[in-house]
């Protein structure tokens, strides 16, 4: 089967009808799917189409536009069994599953306040165990930032595999990884006796936030030896601790 050539799914056309001046309007869509049809899953990942495709050859799963007034609608897939409740990572996948699927996900869309291959402004702070921390000084190494709060939920949601990452540099000296919250220094204290956060820690973070001109959290960020943005993303696509891991591999082949 060539790599391209366009998958038939037999599902049944969906209709709706409209009353306009009296008169009952009434459109049939029939879709056809191939690799350019975005299909998500219920907490709104795109699924690749590899994946999906699979999927839905073994039967047990179906899709429904998610506005079927619209032609050129995206898509959500559930399975039959918990039908709109189906989400594409979840801790029921093994890990080796699931690092196998979160390679096949798309980049995420780069954030709105970092370009790549730009120079950000430096900064200085004190992290919340007093090390001072000058981003100008860490030129040389690789930089991963993050910019977080803790009633913010998707940030609360990364740190796990952002601390793996962390975990798994925690011997290089030339990856920093480094957390700016907007929360103070006691909460955010309280906040990671219960939640560890393996980064260094910055407190009442929002002066930083605002250099950058950033209001949406969590926003990701990896700087080059330079000092040069070579990944940045906001929100929470489940790939960005992926990305940022790829990114640390290889600009660390950069001499």
């Amino acid at each position: 089967m060539k790599k391209y050539l366009l998958l038939l799914i037999a599902i049944s056309a969906i209709s709706f009808s409209a009353t306009a001046q009296n008169d009952t309007v009434r459109k049939t869509y029939t879709w056809i799917f191939n690799e350019k049809t975005v299909i998500k899953d219920s907490t709104g990942v795109q699924i690749p189409y590899v994946t999906w495709r699979k999927m839905l050859s073994t039967g047990e799963y179906l899709i429904r536009p998610i506005d079927p007034r619209d032609a050129n609608t995206d898509f959500l897939i559930f399975d039959k069994k918990h039908g709109s409740t189906f989400t594409f990572l979840n801790n029921s996948h093994k890990p080796e599953e699931r690092s196998s699927t979160i390679a096949e996900l798309p980049r995420p869309p780069e954030s709105t306040f970092f370009k790549i291959g730009e120079k950000i402004s430096s900064f200085r702070a004190n992290d919340i165990d007093g090390n001072k921390i000058k981003l100008k000084d860490l030129e040389g190494k690789i930089v991963v930032i993050n910019f977080w709060f803790i009633g913010c939920p998707p940030c609360r949601m990364e740190i796990p595999e952002l601390n793996k990452l962390a975990l798994e540099y925690a011997n290089n000296p030339d990856v920093v990884f480094i957390a700016i919250g907007l929360d103070n220094k006691y909460d955010i204290q309280q906040f990671i006796k219960n939640n560890p956060f393996a980064y260094h820690l910055i407190e009442d973070g929002r002066m930083y936030a605002d250099l950058y001109r950033l209001n949406l959290y969590p926003t990701n960020l990896v700087l080059d030896k330079e000092g040069k943005v070579r990944f940045s993303s906001t929100s929470y696509p489940e790939s960005t601790p992926y990305w940022i891991k790829k990114t640390i591999e290889e600009l660390s082949k950069v001499q």
